[in-house]
């Protein structure tokens, strides 16, 4: 009887009401980006992918055409460090689809220098990348979002949580993305729901990791074996689980939370 009603109980689903939300992804021509915009796809949404304009972003819209019709994917090159880029985004936004429901803040980038204190030209590049694209991202469809009671995901990253080694400049504007999301979520909490996604160490090809490996990969192994508790690496489909679950109505009273997925990395730092 107990196999029984384990067996029954797999084959139910959750609806997660993402069906015909307007969702607007960045930094969405591979790796996470990508991987949240097939999962939206799947459940019904209508999606945008932006990213600076790679190929491989209008690869991604062409792919996801395919498989899920013209009507319900579509891509623009924009510049998520520029409040001009962005707005013109918005107008685009706002003459095909009146509003937005759902915006994934996933710009970022973690190379930098290994010096303690990157010189002015290093840090103001990361931090543009990693900070002020999703500040302006949260500025520009903030109006929107509040008009649809929508919600608002920031992609930041487990080294916002504590120096674990990487890039001081880039562990700093993580931390800072997550500052802001705390900070809006208190005063938006009756309009628009603000959360964080805070990934561990996470595999795809062209990735970081997948040129670490390239280059040493036993180092790499010990590395991932030494401090992930589960001896691997995450992958972008299970960030962007995570990432549809915070986005649904299934969250509905979660706002202000960080959601770090990373294997078990951050068990003992606290």
């Amino acid at each position: 009887m107990h196999q029984h009603l384990i067996s029954s109980n797999e084959n139910k689903t959750m609806d997660l009401e993402l069906s015909e939300k307007r969702v607007l992804i960045t930094g969405a021509s591979i790796g996470i980006g990508a991987a949240i915009a097939e999962k939206f796809l799947k459940e019904g949404a209508k999606v945008i992918i932006v990213s600076r304009g790679s190929e491989m972003l209008f690869e991604n819209e062409k792919k996801f055409q395919n498989e899920f019709g013209k009507d319900n994917i579509f891509a623009e090159s924009c510049d998520c460090t520029s409040s001009e880029s962005l707005l013109r985004l918005e107008k685009i936004i706002q003459d095909k689809w009146k509003g937005i429901d759902i915006v994934i803040a996933n710009v970022g980038d973690g190379r930098s220098v290994p010096d303690p204190i990157p010189n002015d030209e290093q840090w103001t590049k990361t931090w543009n990348n990693n900070f002020e694209s999703s500040l302006l991202t949260a500025r520009t469809f903030l109006p929107m979002l509040q008009k649809s009671k929508g919600c608002l995901l920031f992609i930041s990253s487990i080294t916002a949580m504590e120096a674990f080694g990487a890039p001081v400049d880039y562990s700093t504007a993580k931390s800072a993305v997550a500052a802001l999301a705390k900070n809006m979520a208190r005063k938006l909490a009756k309009e628009v729901r603000v959360n964080v996604l805070a990934p561990g160490n996470i595999y795809f090809p062209g990735g970081s990791w997948d040129k670490k490996i390239k280059q040493d990969p036993v180092r790499v192994n010990t590395i991932i074996e030494s401090s992930v508790p589960m001896n691997r690496f995450g992958t972008p489909e299970e960030i962007a689980d995570a990432a549809l679950f915070l986005c649904s109505r299934r969250a509905a009273f979660i706002t202000g939370s960080v959601l770090v997925v990373d294997g078990g990395q951050t068990v003992g730092v606290f």
